[in-house]
């Protein structure tokens, strides 16, 4: 880890730790002064699967609105990470060949103990692997590691070499029922519109960059368009530019007792994208499940479109 992300890290456990009593206090308050969402209000972090909302997909599969990534996660700590995640109720979890992981995903699912039919498992097709017979060969490797018969969901993970050959596999991968859906990552406005001109089959999720400052608003609004989810990686930004302690985000997590976490979670859940936030440590696990027992109102929701940069904070994946 490098320095900057050491100082993110620490910002982020400092600010846990000094709000956790104003934390507390907003749960209670939920209990008198807000609504129930969802059909209950949840009271205590480690919180049921069926707290989680789930949306229905262009196919009419439902994927839940918050999963757990596991980009950087590796060996014994992914393992485990995973593992706990699913115990604690999150049932999304997202790898991809590219992060090295998928062995040690497929264990923590095997460790959690939870059945397979009730997770929803995401990964991704790397770019040396991108044509038709290569795409293919990839998939059944991705399987392998993970040790499971399907995939709920298997995207394109960047738009590179024979994106075409690519889809063809996939979709006849997805109509033989070896994937439950499919989609893309981190594909532009024109590069979805080119992949659309052919496709077959249309593509369910586009897994993008997006965060409080880097909004992509229209990628946001050509994928409602086209009734493809919006599903955001590194939706803290994995803190760069200040994202833990924003002064803006940190004052609306005072007002409700939560974190600059939760209620950046919040925001992505309150404009309809679903999230995968990433961590190792059981305390952060918890912590960004517990977001459906409070409302931004639309001031809050406004002040935060405000942060937005209109610029990616990883440019050297682009």
């Amino acid at each position: 880890m490098n320095s900057e992300n050491q100082k993110n890290e620490i910002n982020r456990r400092r600010f846990l730790q000094n709000t956790a009593k104003l934390a507390a206090a907003g749960i209670y308050m939920s209990m008198f002064g807000m609504p129930k969402l969802f059909g209950n209000t949840i009271l205590d972090m480690d919180i049921n699967a069926s707290s989680i909302p789930d949306v229905k997909l262009n196919n009419g599969l439902r994927i839940p609105m918050l999963g757990f990534g596991t980009y950087g996660l590796s060996g014994e700590v992914c393992q485990r990470s995973v593992a706990e995640a699913i115990s604690s109720g999150y049932r999304l979890i997202d790898t991809a060949k590219v992060y090295g992981n998928e062995e040690a995903v497929g264990r923590g699912i095997k460790q959690s103990g939870v059945n397979r039919k009730e997770l929803f498992v995401t990964s991704k097709l790397w770019v040396d692997d991108a044509g038709y017979e290569n795409a293919k060969k990839g998939f059944e490797e991705t399987l392998r590691k993970l040790e499971l018969d399907y995939l709920d969901l298997y995207l394109i993970h960047r738009p590179r070499g024979d994106v075409k050959g690519s889809w063809k596999a996939m979709e006849e991968l997805y109509k033989a029922g070896k994937i439950r859906a499919i989609g893309i990552s981190n594909f532009d406005t024109d590069q979805l519109a080119d992949l659309l001109s052919y496709a077959e089959v249309k593509p369910v999720v586009n897994q993008i960059e997006t965060h409080a400052y880097y909004q992509q608003g229209n990628a946001y609004n050509l994928l409602k368009k086209h009734n493809i989810q919006m599903e955001a990686w590194a939706p803290f930004a994995e803190g760069r530019n200040g994202l833990f302690t924003d002064e803006v985000v940190t004052k609306i997590a005072k007002k409700y007792g939560k974190t600059v976490a939760q209620v950046n979670l919040r925001w992505h859940y309150q404009r309809g994208i679903v999230a995968i936030p990433r961590s190792s440590q059981k305390a952060h696990i918890l912590e960004n499940l517990n977001i459906f027992d409070f409302k931004l109102s639309h001031e809050d929701m406004i002040a935060i479109e405000k942060l937005d940069l209109n610029k990616t904070q990883f440019p050297e994946w682009t």
